[in-house]
């Protein structure tokens, strides 16, 4: 005969009280099913084919181990036909009345009519969850460009056309006369706008230039 426990932790709530009742009571093995596994329960699969006869397995909740009245009735009679024991420890029940007997019939009623909308709300939360989980993910982390790529994306960004403020904002430069820079190194015929590149410093006109016009 061997004591388990089982806890699907399904929300933030915290299982710590849960877990030490069930090493309290000498549970041999406690799993814990992960909110990623809701749908398939693969560990409470294993554990209801590990079952042996006289077995106790203790769960936190119902509603916390099965999926549906249907479960729920497949798992009670399969711990019938093997004489196991139940225990709940949420529903305070226990299959051998021995541990909650001020349990009462109408209290076991009230725990089944209220099964479907506590699972419904299990499932809606998991499946938020998992939700999140997929859809919001950290961003990747920015890609640092070579010279040599930088400079290429610079020139194919000004012969596809895109405006200067965008070349600018994609070089990563914070003067804009590094681009042009750029442009002329490769080559780059300027034809952008009113000027086909930076402006160059005037050379001061030849002393006596002002004399001979007077």
């Amino acid at each position: 005969m061997a004591k388990v426990g089982y806890i699907f932790r399904a929300n933030n709530d915290s299982f710590d009280a849960e877990r030490e009742w069930m090493q309290q009571y000498g549970c041999v093995q406690i799993i814990e099913e992960t909110v990623e596994h809701e749908t398939l329960r693969p560990m409470w699969k294993q554990l209801m084919s590990n079952l042996q006869r006289s077995d106790e397995i203790v769960v936190s909740k119902f509603s916390n181990a099965v999926r549906g009245l249907r479960e729920l009735a497949a798992f009670i009679e399969l711990c019938r036909i093997k004489i196991v024991r139940i225990i709940s420890i949420h529903d305070r029940v226990d299959t051998r009345d021995e541990l909650f007997p001020n349990t009462s019939a109408t209290d076991v009623l009230w725990i089944i009519g209220a099964f479907p909308e506590e699972i419904a709300a299990l499932r809606k939360y998991s499946a938020h969850i998992e939700k999140l989980r997929q859809n919001i993910k950290a961003p990747a982390t920015p890609q640092v460009l070579t010279k040599t790529q930088r400079d290429k994306v610079i020139v194919d960004m000004y012969i596809n056309g895109h405006s200067f403020d965008d070349i600018w904002a994609a070089s990563g430069f914070n003067s804009k006369s590094s681009i042009w820079r750029i442009l002329n190194k490769y080559g780059v015929k300027l034809d952008r706008g009113q000027t086909s590149g930076p402006r160059v410093k005037q050379k001061p006109e030849e002393e006596g230039a002002d004399e001979g016009d007077l």
